[in-house]
């Protein structure tokens, strides 16, 4: 059955600007669209719907960091048709909306009370008690040094603002505030070595996931561990502005030709 996801996994990659329905997809493994959803939903953690809006959105950050074409024109290269529907999408998914996550990439700015920080919690959270969450995450020798992005998230997919970020210079020990509730907390490994270059040329080496957390103020939460691996062709794009954010100034793009990125690269 993996086989048969990936099949329609790569084939969301090569056809996600299409008008792809469900019926189609679940044609490319050769399944039922009942059965196929099922199965989908088991081995990826999400609806196959929501993986092709993601692979969109992910295509859609690539052409805003690496071309001039404008927000509408983009929002149609990747399979939208209506310009309101993709920049919602796009900006409760990256927390910033297509306008603003260009501006700041070319700028090398993060938004300000945003996406970094080392562990506050969101300011829409700031009415509920806050909990200390500790963890440590273990990463395999990369014969490089790492940058480690790790944030709570609100569901499994990482997407949107995390509630709450601790950036490390390598595998470790770390410390989230948290807000009382339920809560996936989420890492990206990148190549350290990358952090002079510009956003546009970076992917992640390593993902780490833990299990759903729940956290009480007053309880003891015990420690999350973190194991980082290689991206599969089943993890979805990784949707969040953070690391793109963290970098120095992009010159202004001469081609304004559309880019079609590797498939499975993450963000």
């Amino acid at each position: 059955m993996q086989i048969a996801v990936e099949r329609a996994i790569a084939t969301m990659w090569d056809r996600y600007e299409e008008p792809l329905s469900l019926d189609e997809i679940a044609n490319t493994a050769i399944l039922s669209k009942f059965y196929f959803s099922r199965v989908f939903r088991n081995l990826t953690g999400t609806s196959p719907g929501r993986f092709l809006s993601a692979v969109r959105l992910h295509q859609a950050k690539t052409m805003l960091l690496e071309t001039d074409l404008s927000v509408t024109e983009i929002s149609y290269r990747v399979g939208y048709n209506s310009l309101g529907t993709f920049t919602s999408r796009f900006t409760r998914s990256v927390s910033l909306s297509p306008a603003r996550y260009r501006a700041l990439a070319r700028a090398g700015l993060p938004e300000r009370g945003g996406l970094g920080g080392s562990g506050a919690a969101a300011h829409s959270d700031g009415i509920r008690r806050t909990c200390t969450v500790t963890g440590s995450i273990q990463s395999p020798e990369t014969g490089q040094s790492v940058r480690i992005y790790i944030g709570a998230f609100r569901e499994p997919i990482v997407q949107g603002s995390p509630v709450a970020c601790e950036i490390l210079d390598g595998p470790g020990p770390f410390t989230l505030r948290v807000p009382e509730g339920i809560w996936f907390i989420r890492a990206a490994v990148c190549a350290a070595s990358d952090f002079p270059a510009p956003p546009w040329e970076r992917r992640p080496l390593l993902v780490a996931s833990g299990p759903e957390l729940c956290v009480r103020h007053g309880h003891d939460n015990p420690p999350v561990k973190l194991a980082a691996r290689p991206l599969t062709p089943l993890d979805l794009p990784i949707l969040l502005a953070l690391p793109e954010l963290d970098s120095l100034p992009r010159p202004v793009p001469e081609a304004a030709a559309p880019v079609r990125v590797p498939a499975l690269t993450g963000t």
